[in-house]
């Protein structure tokens, strides 16, 4: 293990023994679904910097993996959507972690009639080797985990999650992002990237490693602040501004003209006919917005039309679009 990933043991490893509320500053609030009963503890243990839980992901019972397990909150919002022995896999390298995910489920037990301890299946096992079988599962998830690693071991993180998803599985993700540079000081302090401060990519980057990895569709579906780094508490000399993103990423096969990634674009056509066919599979009824892909914005652009408006990306997509 090299020697950030050995401080990142030992931060999460005091956060398992002793819960460090402001450890990673969620931006989510913490959803309780009819019937779901947060405990306390594992809202004290989320270390997470947005959600990864959404419904429309998770119908038909999905095999879920999610690896990073925290304090257990997540695995339980998912088990909620599953209810079936090992259903989610949960997997940390941090054995203290695991152990806590543990006793907080019998909390959980008592406080959620429905839910079995059980339903999740823990194991200790590292994000660039996981025990688990290829195209085994439908929904894997991380959250503030991968902003952690550095290029090659993002690499190979990513790697894995893609060789264990399904055909058209989802890779359902939360990472801090800044788009300013950052000095080799805040970069190389291993403490403050294993708290999520200073792994964090462009956002172009991250979506890069993703595409990289084979996975055909991308979707941003929610960007947000997250934290400062001033020059009053940190190594910098200028205020760094950094967000969190929430994406997903589906293995689907890659087209042929590369991925299809969707920022929150929309097309709205308001021409004198009732619709506009642009003869490459994008219909567009007039005055009705289309999500569509990055890809397709450009393309539609590149026709030069002067009754077809293209919004910026609100990086907030939800989808229902073409590409």
């Amino acid at each position: 293990m090299s020697n950030y990933l050995e401080t990142t043991h030992k931060v999460y490893k005091e956060a398992a023994l002793t819960p460090d509320v402001g450890l990673c500053c969620t931006t989510n609030p913490i959803w309780e679904l009819p019937g779901l009963k947060i405990p306390k503890i594992m809202q004290e243990m989320n270390y997470g910097c947005g959600s990864t839980v959404h419904a429309r992901d998770l119908t038909n019972n999905p095999k879920m993996l999610y690896v990073g397990v925290g304090g257990g909150m997540e695995l339980l919002q998912f088990a909620y959507f599953n209810r079936q022995k090992g259903g989610v896999i949960g997997i940390d390298v941090v054995d203290e972690m695991l152990e806590a995910s543990r006793k907080n489920f019998i909390e959980a037990e008592a406080q959620n009639p429905w839910f079995k301890s059980d339903f999740v299946a823990l194991k200790k096992g590292d994000a660039m080797n996981l025990p688990v079988e290829d195209n085994s599962i439908d929904v894997a998830a991380q959250n503030c985990l991968f902003n952690i690693f550095k290029a090659n071991d993002l690499k190979k993180a990513i790697a894995e999650m893609y060789r264990v998803l399904k055909p058209h599985g989802r890779l359902v993700m939360s990472d801090p992002t800044c788009e300013q540079p950052m000095n080799d000081e805040l970069r190389n302090d291993e403490r403050l990237r294993a708290l999520c401060l200073s792994g964090s990519l462009p956002i172009a980057d991250y979506v890069k490693a993703l595409t990289d990895a084979g996975f055909g569709t991308i979707e941003i579906r929610a960007r947000k602040p997250y934290r400062i780094l001033d020059p009053k508490h940190y190594p910098t000399d200028e205020l760094i501004y950094i967000e969190s993103i929430e994406v997903a990423a589906i293995k689907d096969p890659m087209p042929s003209d590369g991925p299809c990634v969707f920022t929150g674009k929309a097309a709205i056509y308001f021409g004198e006919d009732d619709y506009f066919d642009d003869k490459a599979g994008h219909v567009l009824l007039k005055n009705q917005p289309l999500a569509i892909c990055d890809k397709t914005a450009g393309a539609l652009a590149s026709l030069e039309r002067n009754d077809i408006y293209i919004s910026e990306s609100t990086y907030h997509y939800d989808g229902g679009g073409c590409c």
